[in-house]
């Protein structure tokens, strides 16, 4: 069976100028994502959570998406979930480190 050439919506595949602008978006995030994570001290307990958290997240939520066949979908909603709930556990225990320094 073959195809028609007159397709509504075009080829996304030719779709060079925009291929290009999104490359560019994601690597000035990326980059400032790194200027940002390098520029301080220490990572405390709440950011080493979160950190931990996100990424144990996207490999579980990726794993799962693979067996439902939807991986990227299933990395980022792990990642995300993951990120909440690691920040959350960072935080508890930022706080008994606090409780436990003024004593």
């Amino acid at each position: 069976m073959e195809r028609s050439k007159n397709m509504k919506g075009g080829n996304v595949n030719n779709n060079k100028k925009g291929h290009n602008f999104s490359t560019w978006i994601v690597a000035i995030g990326l980059t400032a994502i790194a200027a940002a994570g390098c520029a301080g001290g220490p990572l405390t307990a709440r950011e080493k959570g979160a950190g931990i958290g996100a990424l144990g997240g996207a490999a579980v939520g990726g794993v799962i998406g693979n067996a439902k066949g939807h991986p990227g979908a299933g990395a980022a909603i792990g990642g995300a979930v993951g990120l909440g709930a690691g920040a959350l556990i960072g935080n508890y225990i930022q706080s008994q480190e606090d409780d436990d320094y003024r004593r």
